[in-house]
């Protein structure tokens, strides 16, 4: 359980990635962060797998590499990762080998999740030690912005 000073700040820092995501244009609006130590942003990132022609543009990806540049080129241990979406088992995987210590995320991925939904990257003890995964921060704040980006879509099939 979280103290309520901390449950405040998550959901600062959520909103933070949420205005993230929603400056993402023609990409699915995802928005990640890394916090130091200390909880002071070191880098965001929001999706850019069509604008960069990379299927590794990921938020998650994008920021971690950033954060690694300016705090370490091999480890952010000790950093959090703050995601909209529940990160897929390519980021899960990336964060744990760089040694982000926290992943914080907002909405659920029921098709491709690693930390928990589907596949539990970010927990799985056969990759040394886990992550503490706090999950559901804003999630149907985080819905929404996914949902406003996908129905418009669906409509057009």
């Amino acid at each position: 359980m979280h103290e309520k000073g901390a449950t405040g700040a998550m959901e600062l820092t959520m909103l933070r990635a949420i205005a993230i995501a929603t400056q993402v244009r023609e990409e699915v609006p995802v928005g990640a962060l890394v916090l130091d130590d200390l909880g002071n942003e070191i880098a965001a990132a929001g999706n850019r797998v069509v604008q960069d022609d990379d299927p590794m543009g990921h938020a998650e990806m994008i920021a971690m590499k950033i954060a690694l540049r300016r705090m370490s080129p091999r480890s952010l241990r000790g950093a959090t990762l703050v995601v909209t979406l529940e990160p897929c088992p390519m980021c899960a995987y990336a964060a744990r080998e760089v040694g982000i210590s926290q992943l914080i995320f907002g909405l659920a991925n029921n098709k491709t999740g690693a930390c928990g939904s589907v596949f539990d990257i970010a927990r799985d003890s056969r990759f040394g030690p886990p992550l503490e995964v706090t999950s559901g921060v804003l999630a149907s704040e985080c819905q929404a912005l996914l949902r406003a980006f996908f129905e418009p879509r669906r409509e057009t099939r």
